[in-house]
């Protein structure tokens, strides 16, 4: 019989994301880890197998915490054009504009080189397509969003122009400036 885990690997797992949000995968290292955690090399190997299925996880929770986000605002009882507003808030605003979104640092880290990280960003994109489909498509019915293009076209060019505000808001463009770039894309899709 295994020895009782001494640390809660949810809170661990949590913890190692931070890290890896702040520094990279690539320049992580398990001492990073260890540090953050408190947890011993042998037990983060026992609990989690490797640095890389670490982070993979890391970036499913990271996805998970963010659709889960998402998918609160876009439930609320806000108009559409509300709701669209309150995830670009969330998105551009989240108080992380420093570190940026941890999917979209993986992205530019990773580029197309790991087919599994690669799958969990992309995975992280269409969620949020497909969050915004869906509240694009009531704004549409309610004739406060343009309908010379599909609500899924809408969706994917907005999910563009914020990850383009995003790698600003990382490389230190005015906030006035990246706000303003988001903005337009929004008032580009008025009726």
């Amino acid at each position: 019989m295994g020895r009782k885990r001494e640390f809660d690997a949810e809170v661990a797992l949590r913890q190692c994301m931070e890290v890896f949000w702040a520094k990279g995968y690539q320049t992580t290292c398990l001492d990073d880890l260890t540090a953050t955690t408190g947890v011993k090399k042998q037990s983060l190997y026992g609990a989690f197998a490797s640095k890389r299925a670490l982070f993979l996880q890391a970036l499913t929770l990271y996805r998970e915490d963010n659709v889960t986000r998402l998918e609160a605002l876009a439930a609320s009882d806000a108009p559409p054009l509300r709701q669209l507003q309150s995830i670009r808030d969330f998105i551009l605003k989240g108080g992380e504009t420093c570190r940026g979104c941890l999917m979209l640092n993986t992205a530019l880290e990773f580029g197309d080189s790991d087919e599994e990280v690669r799958r969990e960003t992309e995975m992280m994109y269409a969620e949020t397509e497909r969050i915004l489909t869906r509240i694009i498509r009531r704004a549409q019915a309610e004739q406060q969003v343009t309908a010379r293009h599909p609500a899924d076209e809408l969706a994917a060019y907005l999910t563009n122009v914020i990850r383009g505000a995003q790698v600003m808001a990382k490389s230190g463009a005015d906030p006035d400036h990246t706000a303003a770039v988001v903005d337009t894309a929004f008032s580009l899709m008025a009726p």
